[in-house]
């Protein structure tokens, strides 16, 4: 079973008396552990794609199954629950709650999820210590540099273990260096879980970090 496998997918948006068509019947695999960068300009449907097998949005057209889960008709509580506990979202910002440690910050997913007691203690610990964090577990947002806020972020959305990790530009606030320390990161904690994962970038720099790379223009997917 494939971690993601969108069929067929449309997504249109009305503007006035106009259709917006942002997908064009997507059709996109992701197998188990394969890491997938997805190219393409601005406004072409990259972050569309990625909210729809997320369940952030719901397609107007099509199929999308997350490993067991097909999502194409789950009701709101259903996709509340399941973007809680399958899937881990990445975004261009850390989007980190500024007042919570960074093991608070992943602490808090899992709370969320009802997961509490030493066990999940140890685990962002762990996560922190394998970001290369752990000396700075008690600091906030605030007091982090952007690669580390990256690196948090990253932590909290494999808190879970998600069977899907999606990321929205997670490089685009980072100079090179930084960029390419981020996606090997992203690279070995995905690969050493055998999560899947998809990044959205325009930055062709960091697309051999990926074991393939698939573009998206005007809405279609070009291999």
């Amino acid at each position: 079973m494939a971690a993601l496998d969108m069929k067929q997918v449309r997504k249109i948006y009305n503007s006035g008396d106009n259709e917006v068509v942002a997908l064009d019947h997507a059709s996109f695999t992701v197998g188990d552990g394969e890491m997938v960068a997805l190219g393409g300009p601005s406004g072409s449907g990259k972050t569309t794609l990625l909210s729809i097998a997320g369940g952030l949005l719901s397609p107007s057209e099509g199929i999308v199954q997350v490993g067991p889960h097909q999502i194409t008709d789950y009701d709101r509580r259903e996709l509340t629950r399941f973007r809680r506990d399958s899937v881990g979202f990445v975004f261009q910002g850390a989007n980190l709650v500024p007042f919570l440690t960074e093991r608070e910050n992943l602490l808090v997913v899992a709370d969320v999820a009802g997961r509490r007691g030493k066990e999940v203690e140890r685990r962002a610990e762990t996560l922190l210590d394998e970001l290369g964090l752990g000396h700075r577990m008690k600091n906030t947002p605030p007091q982090l540099s952007g690669g580390e806020r990256q690196r948090v972020a990253i932590g909290r959305a494999l808190m879970n273990e998600p069977e899907l990790v999606l990321f929205d530009e997670p490089t685009s606030a980072l100079d090179t260096k930084l960029g390419e320390q981020v996606m090997e990161l992203i690279r070995n904690e995905v690969k050493g879980r055998g999560t899947a994962a998809v990044v959205v970038t325009h930055d062709t720099r960091m697309t051999p970090y990926a074991d393939r790379t698939v573009e998206i223009r005007d809405g279609l997917l070009v291999a």
